[in-house]
């Protein structure tokens, strides 16, 4: 199967998700080449950056299970290559 190399951009608002987010990407652990996150400075906000080589679909379903979550919202990029 193809895979594709994506960035998947995640701002965490609500801290009562930051489990299920966690539990979430160990789902997905063997796809995921990096991860960083970042608290803003003045903001009870926090963002995410994670680097994901895999299959389109796995990458979507990934990106749409963490935006469902209460307070986190979700955008992804992929590579053109």
């Amino acid at each position: 199967m193809e895979t594709r190399t994506a960035l998947v951009g995640i701002v965490v608002e609500n801290p009562d998700s930051v489990n299920k987010l966690n539990s979430i990407l160990h789902d997905y652990k063997q796809f995921i080449i990096g991860r960083m996150g970042v608290p803003h400075p003045t903001k009870e906000i926090s963002i995410i950056s994670i680097a994901m080589e895999a299959p389109a679909d796995t990458i979507s379903a990934l990106s749409g299970k963490l935006g469902a979550l209460p307070g986190i919202s979700t955008k992804t990029i992929y590579a053109k290559a």
